[in-house]
């Protein structure tokens, strides 16, 4: 894991000391609310429904266990005992007193942390694969760019205020686990035919009120080249990007109205003027890449007979096996990814006595490393077949150990309007709903691969837009109501869902859902995951029994 230089300290302390005097302005009525709103928002502070929310930074959701065990603290000492993750793999504190949040960025500075650029139009959090390192399909280790990016991005003084928030994904496995396809930037890894490395590079994509896959304007990037070309790009951007209007104002909008062709022949002549003194010195990828080299991997059978018959004498540890544990690249050794999607409970939620267990089976079976996902999950991404009886164990008594990984109750959901001041409607209560409804976990083994994503208004934090199944809610004379789409994806085979009918009320999008699945059962060809069979079958059968249940 990257650890953070002396400027990077330097940097954080002195950014968590400016915002001491500016909360101590603001308390002392010195600074309206209007005038305080971009100050706190430069240090990931919201004024919710509620009470303020603090959003943490997690730079490609990679954490280590004294960093995990803050969090847990903070959580504890100054929240309601818990945290939130989020897809954007940051955490959200939805509790916080305005008072309390220097002591908190302090805190959270010790241990080299901070909430710089988790909000405002700025270069947010660059999220990759959280299987990086571990997975055999990778062809470099994507983290290694996403630190290059955030070293790079970090109080950019040409791209500290855009003309809207801007998101980039890196992922170097065939199988994408980070939406890349739906970012403003999205950077897919690649080998040449000669061997060299380099980045597919996608842009325009996105989610909200107008959602767009995002092209590729560029097959083949040298890796060299990145930062020159990604400037090149930002550059364009910022030149033409819609600061007149917030709901036109992202780049997906200004790559739709310019085209693709347009805007990379702006991109590519905007390369040009840049030449290439900004690109990365050999050196310092070497620097960088160093830090995440792990050597003390044990020579280990590709079978452990510990692991074998642990899970023959519990069908509960062979079920979170079988779903929740998967391939490393290293013989004798896990991925093991743990949900945060226990049924009834809110998805993304971890209590700081959960996070605290986490970081201990980290620190003793993990290799120090933990990741967070953009599905709101957990991953342990180290660890020995010999040892996952022991893990699953404390997951279990932690109540963290549901067996549902990109099962259909392993379910998306944005803070919905339970906290957040946008919302239009409720996406917590649904997810639980819906998870209730397969509480049986033969039948969720049974449905199979089923990606179910819920926001709570048309900002798509829930990324309704890219679910199997999508649900966003909206306002109708002040009552919930929930449009559902279906065969949307954020995987490598990138869709927007299509639309089925309708909104329906609140008390009908649970059985709405189950009747989804249902056709499903019904139409599936051997082999068929929800998705495939919606792209076979269309929208028809789908929609008819939706809406024959519901009248």
């Amino acid at each position: 894991m990257y650890q953070y230089d002396t400027l990077d300290k330097a940097m954080v302390a002195d950014r968590a000391a400016e915002f001491r005097g500016q909360v101590a302005r603001r308390l002392s009525g010195e600074l309206t609310e209007d005038q305080f709103k971009p100050l706190r928002l430069m240090n990931g502070l919201y004024l919710q429904l509620h009470a303020y929310m603090l959003r943490v930074a997690i730079p490609y959701g990679s954490l280590n266990p004294t960093q995990m065990r803050k969090l847990a603290w903070i959580g504890r000492t100054y929240d309601k005992g818990y945290g939130h993750f989020t897809t954007r793999t940051n955490l959200q504190f939805h509790w916080i007193k305005l008072r309390d949040t220097p002591d908190i960025l302090d805190h959270l500075a010790e241990v080299d942390m901070h909430a710089i650029q988790t909000s405002g139009n700025c270069i947010r959090n660059v999220t990759a694969d959280p299987y990086a390192g571990a997975t055999a399909e990778e062809v470099d280790d994507p983290r290694v760019w996403a630190e290059v990016l955030r070293q790079w991005s970090t109080f950019h003084p040409e791209f500290s205020f855009l003309p809207r928030k801007f998101k980039f994904a890196i992922t170097a496995s065939p199988k994408d686990r980070t939406a890349a396809r739906v970012h403003d930037i999205g950077l897919v890894m690649r080998r040449g035919r000669d061997g060299a490395l380099g980045f597919e590079v996608i842009v325009g994509g996105g989610m909200g009120r107008t959602p767009y896959v995002g092209p590729t304007i560029r097959e083949f990037l040298p890796v060299d080249q990145l930062l020159s070309y990604v400037e090149a790009i930002l550059r364009v951007y910022n030149r033409h990007g819609r600061r007149d209007n917030k709901y036109k104002a992202r780049i997906k909008i200004l790559v739709a109205a310019l085209g693709t062709e347009e805007f990379t022949r702006q991109v590519d002549a905007e390369w040009a003027k840049i030449g290439a003194e900004i690109n990365l010195p050999d050196a310092e990828v070497a620097r960088i890449r160093a830090a995440f080299a792990i050597v003390d991997f044990e020579t280990l059978p590709s079978r452990s007979e510990t692991f074998e018959a642990a899970k023959a004498a519990s069908p509960a540890l062979a079920r979170f096996a079988r779903n929740n544990l998967k391939p490393h690249k290293r013989p004798g050794y896990a991925i093991v990814e743990i949900s945060l999607k226990g049924i009834g409970e809110t998805p993304g939620d971890a209590t700081s006595d959960q996070m605290e267990v986490v970081a201990d089976l980290g620190e003793r079976y993990g290799h120090r490393d933990i990741r967070v996902t953009h599905e709101q999950n957990l991953v342990l991404p180290h660890v020995k077949l010999d040892d996952v009886p022991a893990v699953w164990a404390a997951l279990r008594d932690a109540g963290i150990a549901t067996p549902n990984i990109n099962l259909v109750s392993d379910i998306i959901a944005c803070p919905g309007l339970d906290y957040c001041a946008l919302a239009n409607a409720r996406a917590i209560s649904i997810a639980q709903l819906i998870a209730d409804k397969f509480r049986d976990p033969d039948r969720a083994e049974n449905v199979g691969e089923l990606k179910i994503k819920i926001s709570g208004c048309i900002n798509a934090c829930g990324h309704h837009h890219v679910g199997h199944i999508g649900i966003l809610g909206v306002d109708k004379k002040g009552e919930e109501f929930y449009q559902l789409t279906l065969g949307g994806s954020g995987a490598e085979d990138a869709s927007l869902g299509a639309m089925l009918g309708p909104a329906l009320p609140y008390d009908r999008v649970a059985g709405a859902v189950d009747t989804l699945v249902e056709v499903y059962l019904r139409e599936r060809q051997p082999g068929e995951r929800f998705l495939d069979t919606f792209r076979r079958a269309g929208v028809a059968p789908f929609k008819e029994a939706v809406y024959a249940d519901a009248h």
